[in-house]
């Protein structure tokens, strides 16, 4: 998170995000207790929530301390959090770091930095060293610079090395090139459960959905990634597809009837289309969504496929699981990704108890 208003930290609290501890605590009016953002307790509603600076200030207005989450304490997971937010600025400054320097620099070993650094951020410090590589070279390449300089001015050294790190990414370098010439394209930004969300879409049918964390700055993606593209207003018709997706967010189940316009691959096709047969409330494995699309073996290029969707909600990725039940990675955080599996994982129940009525 970067500024606290009451949405971004009501968002905190709905993906129980760790980053967020230590910034603030928010109390329940009906049961009097203040709790750490990310409190493993089953969340209040909305307007029975505030949110306060500290604990000081949350008992000063009458709350008591939780005794699940203690936000009383000293948060180990806040000073973990602050040194993997350290870490990152460094990695976004500097490019590879060697993970031993990162984790001494942080007072840890190196695996468990490691393994906190992927808690936290979804992947590993090298994976994030590579995608903010790769976002640099996409931004030049949209702009319409050559793949080579654009590889190089990120600090790829070979065209092997920035190939085969972009293996699986939705769009091409010789398309990103392009940036959406000759495409017209609109897009609207709503607020949903998860934060800021982008619709944007073709003649043909929605094209993209992200989530981000702010309005702002999902508009500059649009206008950098299809700088070359006609971009018109969002009309009516893209506004109610926008508000169908947000409402999908916060009351999950069946997926409202919208035209999609997905670019990939043919076996990236046959991964989207199987997640979208996956109800809500389940989950999947990247093995088990291999052998649903008759290639058992191909785990790991469903892995990439999932990665790359470019929908989000509408083509569930967050339905797939690591095989220990891990949640692994989201691309648009796993914060997000547990978020979204608990609000549907609350509606399947609703619905079980409805039924045994």
């Amino acid at each position: 998170m970067t500024a606290l208003t009451n949405d971004s930290m009501w968002h905190a609290v709905l993906a129980r995000d760790t980053a967020a501890d230590g910034r603030f605590v928010f109390a329940v009016k009906t049961t009097g207790i203040y709790c750490r953002p990310s409190c493993p307790a089953r969340h209040a509603k909305r307007a029975n929530v505030s949110f306060y600076a500290d604990a000081d200030a949350a008992r000063a207005a009458g709350f008591r301390a939780c005794k699940r989450c203690r936000p009383d304490a000293a948060s180990k997971d806040a000073a973990l959090a602050g040194a993997i937010r350290a870490a990152c600025a460094r990695i976004d400054r500097e490019g590879d770091v060697p993970l031993a320097r990162l984790a001494a620099e942080a007072g840890f070993s190196t695996a468990h930095f490691q393994k906190t650094f992927k808690r936290i951020v979804g992947i590993s410090p090298k994976q994030y060293a590579i995608e903010r590589r790769l976002a640099h070279a996409e931004r030049h390449l949209e702009k319409g610079r050559t793949v080579t300089d654009s590889m190089l001015d990120a600090g790829f050294g070979s065209a092997s090395r920035f190939y085969e790190s972009r293996r699986g990414r939705a769009i091409a370098p010789g398309r990103a090139k392009r940036a959406g010439a000759g495409l017209a394209i609109r897009y609207a930004v709503v607020s949903s459960a998860l934060g800021p969300l982008l619709v944007v879409a073709t003649d043909r049918g929605i094209c993209a959905i992200e989530f981000g964390a702010t309005e702002t700055a999902l508009e500059s993606r649009v206008r950098e990634r299809f700088a070359r593209a006609e971009i018109g207003p969002a009309d009516p018709g893209l506004h109610r597809w926008a508000e169908s997706v947000a409402s999908l967010v916060a009351h999950p189940g069946v997926a409202p009837d919208l035209p999609l316009d997905v670019q990939g691959t043919s076996f990236q096709r046959r991964v989207w289309k199987a997640l979208q047969s996956l109800p809500a409330g389940s989950t999947t494995t990247y093995s088990e969504l291999a052998a649903r699309i008759g290639q058992p073996t191909a785990a790991r290029a469903v892995a990439r496929a999932c990665a790359t969707n470019p929908a989000a909600v509408l083509i569930p990725c967050h339905r797939v699981v690591g095989k220990s039940g891990d949640l692994t990675g989201y691309r648009w955080g796993v914060q997000r990704k547990a978020a979204l599996l608990e609000l549907e994982a609350g509606m399947a129940k609703g619905r079980r108890t409805g039924a045994r009525r």
